[in-house]
This record gives C-alpha cells, sequence and structure tokens, in this order.
C-alpha cells in the first residue's frame, strides 16, 4: 500500500514538473490581464517613430532563441562574471531596440510588477512588430523565465552569418529545432529590415553566376569595394517593400536580388528553391508557415517553472 502510494506521489510530481514546463498562450491571463495590449501600444509608438525598429525588435528574438533557447540573455550587459551576447559578432553594432525593450518592461512592470519576464516580452513584440508592419499573427506561447546568465562564445556559434550556404543554414537553424521549412519561411523575415555594407560587400563584389547585374549596380554605389570604407552604410533586404512585411523577399531571390549571400543560397539551385518558389508565388502560404515556425522558435528549450528568473531589468540579474 506504501508503495502505492509512493508511486503515485511521484507520478503526480512528474505530472505537475510536466505541466509547469510547458507554454500557453493564457499563461498570464490571471496574473497580468492587460499584458498583450501594453506591449502593443508600445510596439506600435515605437515603430511610428522608426520603421525600422519593427525588423530590429524581430531580430532580438530570433538571436535570442538561437543562442540557449529562449531565455532573454541577448539583452544582458556584460558584468564580471561573464561577457553577454551584445558584443558577439552578430550583434556588435548590429542588434538594436534595446531602448525600446526597456520602456516595453517599464510598462509591464508598471502594470504587473515581478510578473512577466524579459523572454516573453521579447516573444510578444516580435508578433507585434510583424503585425504592425503588415504581416500574419499568431497567438504567443507565454511562462518563459529569464536566464541569470549570457554567452558570447554560445552566439558566435549558433547565429548563422550572412555569409552561411544553404547547408550551414539547415544546420543552424536544425540545432534550434527547426525544419530546413521553417528555415526558409524564417528567412522571410528580411522582407523588412536593413543590412549594414560590410556584411553585403563581398556579395555584391564577387558573386556574379546568382547576382542581377543593374541590382549589383546600385548597391555599390553607396558600399565601397574597400574595407572600412562605409562599412555602416545600411541598404534594405528587401529592395521591392523594405518596411512592408510581406512575400516579396522571396520574388527578389528569384530574380537574383538577394542582399546577403545567405539569403540568395535558398534560390540558387539547391534544395530550397521550390519553396522559394512556392512562397514567393503565394502569400498566405508564406504567411501561415513563417506563423507556425515562429511558434516553432518560440518553443526552443525555455526556462520554465523554477529554472531562472523574472528579471525586474530585462540588462541585469536581480
Amino acid at each position: 500500500m506504501g508503495c502505492d502510494i509512493l508511486v503515485k506521489s511521484a507520478l503526480i510530481m512528474l505530472f505537475i514538473g510536466a505541466v509547469s514546463a510547458q507554454l500557453s498562450t493564457n499563461f498570464y491571463s490571471k496574473s497580468c490581464p492587460n499584458l498583450l495590449p501594453t506591449v502593443k501600444s508600445a510596439v506600435q509608438s515605437a515603430i511610428s517613430k522608426e520603421t525600422r525598429m519593427g525588423a530590429s525588435l524581430l531580430r532580438l528574438h530570433f538571436h535570442d532563441c538561437f543562442v540557449n533557447g529562449c531565455d532573454g540573455s541577448i539583452l544582458l550587459d556584460d558584468t564580471s562574471s561573464f561577457t553577454g551576447e551584445k558584443r558577439a559578432a552578430p550583434n556588435f553594432r548590429s542588434a538594436r531596440g534595446f531602448e525600446v525593450v526597456d520602456n516595453i518592461k517599464s510598462a509591464v512592470e508598471k502594470a504587473c510588477p515581478g510578473v512577466v519576464s524579459c523572454a516573453d516580452i521579447l516573444a510578444i513584440t516580435a508578433r507585434d512588430s510583424v503585425v504592425v508592419l503588415g504581416g500574419p499573427s499568431w497567438n504567443v506561447k507565454l511562462g518563459r523565465r529569464d536566464s541569470r546568465t549570457a554567452s558570447q562564445a554560445a552566439a558566435n556559434s549558433s547565429i548563422p552569418p550572412p555569409t552561411s550556404s544553404l547547408s550551414q543554414l539547415i544546420s543552424s537553424f536544425s540545432a534550434a529545432g527547426l525544419s530546413a521549412k521553417d528555415m526558409v519561411a524564417l528567412s522571410g523575415s528580411h522582407t523588412i529590415g536593413q543590412a549594414r555594407c560590410t556584411n553585403f560587400r563581398a556579395r555584391i563584389y564577387n558573386e556574379t553566376n546568382n547576382l542581377e547585374a543593374s541590382f549589383a549596380t546600385s548597391r555599390r554605389r553607396s558600399c565601397p569595394r574597400a574595407t572600412g570604407s562605409g562599412d555602416d552604410t545600411l541598404a534594405p533586404l528587401d529592395i521591392q517593400s523594405p518596411t512592408t512585411f510581406n512575400n516579396d523577399y522571396y520574388k527578389n531571390l528569384i530574380n537574383q536580388k538577394g542582399l546577403l549571400h545567405s539569403d540568395q543560397q535558398l534560390f540558387n539551385g539547391g534544395s530550397a528553391d521550390s519553396t522559394v518558389r512556392q512562397y514567393g508565388s503565394n502569400p498566405r502560404l508564406f504567411s501561415s508557415d513563417f506563423a507556425a515556425a515562429m511558434i516553432k522558435m518560440g518553443d526552443n528549450k525555455p526556462l520554465t517553472g523554477s529554472s531562472g528568473e523574472i528579471r525586474k531589468n530585462c540588462r541585469r540579474t536581480n
């Protein structure tokens, strides 16, 4: 009899553990009922001041989830005990929007102090940014907790650089629990945002067989060949509609007008070509696959239950 009770107790504890480790779309419905409108209005305000901010906020969620899971680690400033991710190669002088996240966190803390994680704020902010710029919506799963550390080394090794080949992209996304199709869909986030000359210089000067000539010429005008000259000059990732979230990115790839080497790798005679063609001709399919892949990415190794913490300030641990 005693054994049965012990076994039942153990099973109940396992069940509770499993439940606590699950994210859910209504996680804060009682503890912070005004969370979603609070975040949405702050995101709308930030994007109305600077349209590019939508892409920057979406990118923060990506770069967070790819490094040891969606745990808010990208937001931590360096400390004496660890070097954070902000100065890692994919983020240095590139990741931005931290002040906007601070503002959103402050507004959320006023509404419900000590309840909502910075990791969850990034996930909601990413969805809202896409919606404000004309893209699809999805129900964001919530309940993540914040990490107490960050890793510059992991950021350097986990976030795919713009020099990536197709196989390297597939591998990087696979490490984050994402399929090759997810990778092609999520790459469509490059329908918004801008890239620095230093990240596309090699493509516009050294690549010829998959690069439309007039596109290369126009990009060279503001991105000189010499390293150190115009490195930070920006160009839109989507030349057609750089501030609207749509499927033009894929049409650009089909026309050999991908800005980054890694973009054009998706349409270069390889295994991703057919998916690019589908998304280029079917905006509804792209939207639904993008939303589903964002939910899947948000499920990557979250801290839940009693792991991690709920940071009061997204830049530092409690």
